[in-house]
């Protein structure tokens, strides 16, 4: 998922810079429209804690059936853990990689790519993604 608005502005290690309000950028990549849109269809409110997590888990995965809608709802729930990741992990924060893509930053230097486990879990729904935030928490 290649964010390009976002620029293209580097640190010395590869890292791109965020713009100088990363809170934009964490509401901008929280937004997951299409995933809030089936899981509100679905009567699961996304508040942005663990427990949505496992509440999406629990969701019929209507949305495999639909080759247009997969890919989409697969970097909305990549970008929806890393959300929540970002609001409930002390020192997790989002990073713009040099490629565009986005990654969470933990407190101890890892990069988590949320958004191909995201679409692992759209397509497969393996990974759990309350499973994946368990394990990206514990760190």
């Amino acid at each position: 998922m290649n964010i390009p608005f976002l620029g293209h502005r580097h640190k010395k290690d590869g890292h791109a810079v965020l713009p100088a309000d990363p809170e934009s950028v964490a509401a901008l990549l929280s937004e997951c429209e299409l995933l809030r849109s089936q899981a509100a269809q679905a009567g699961v409110r996304l508040d942005d804690t663990p427990a949505s997590l496992e509440a999406l888990d629990q969701m019929v995965p209507r949305w495999r059936d639909d080759a247009e809608i997969l890919p989409w709802l697969g970097n909305d729930a990549g970008l929806y853990l890393g959300t929540v990741v970002v609001r409930t992990v002390p020192g997790a924060a989002w990073e713009i990689r040099s490629d565009g893509e986005p990654v969470v930053r933990l407190a101890s230097g890892r990069a988590v790519e949320v958004v191909p486990a995201g679409r692992e879990w759209a397509a497969s729904g393996v990974p759990e993604l309350s499973q994946l935030y368990a394990e990206i928490a514990e760190t």
